[in-house]
């Protein structure tokens, strides 16, 4: 019987666990469209003219996934969730190299919807986002990873609460508290900021 692309991606990422570097070469050009998607969408949150383009972050992506040693693959809702999570990473440390937090650098605003559509007239920041994240998991790990596959990782409710072994209802439940416990803690950092009374070292 012929595989599915998803059971032909689950068995290379379990081969791939159990170190055998050839299901990684194999893997690439069945998850390559998908990942550029999934760039596709975190760069649409960034300011127009950022230096990394789509095809840079994937091939970033790749270079840190080869590195990867300690995640056991479970199944390529797993990987691309892990994918998305390098990517906002990539992007985050990208962000704070170039202090654009600190000097108002045109960073777009980041803000949360139902439909997780990315828009050009998202409120600030990628940087802010990442911190209030960071708090977010010190207080309620399950939380700020829903915000993580849903909100960067376009993970649907159902392939989230598949990867958090929880229940739709939970993933929904955690959705709703995180956006607002997120949008209240940006809110306030944002206030704080220096670039906030406009002023810069």
């Amino acid at each position: 019987m012929e595989r599915s692309p998803s059971q032909g991606v689950t068995q290379l990422l379990v081969a791939w666990t159990h170190g055998e570097q050839a299901a990684l070469d194999q893997l690439v050009p069945l998850v390559h469209a998908e990942l550029q998607r999934l760039a596709h969408r975190h760069m649409a949150r960034e300011r127009p003219g950022h230096t990394l383009q789509t095809t840079g972050l994937v091939n970033e992506v790749y270079l840190r996934l080869v590195d990867v040693k300690q995640v056991r693959w479970q199944d390529r809702v797993h990987f691309f969730a892990v994918s998305s999570q390098l990517m906002r990473r990539i992007l985050v440390d990208f962000a704070r190299s170039r202090r654009y937090l600190k000097r108002g650098g045109g960073a777009q605003k980041v803000t949360f919807d139902e439909a997780l559509i990315p828009s050009p007239k998202r409120g600030q920041d990628l940087v802010l986002l990442d911190d209030a994240l960071n708090a977010l998991e010190r207080v309620d790990a399950r939380k700020s990873r829903v915000v993580e596959l849903r909100f960067f990782g376009g993970l649907s409710v159902e392939e989230t609460a598949e990867v958090l072994k929880v229940s739709q209802e939970t993933i929904l439940r955690d959705w709703k508290l995180a956006k607002a416990w997120l949008t209240r803690e940006m809110s306030k950092a944002e206030t704080n900021s220096p670039v906030a009374d406009g002023s810069d070292e």
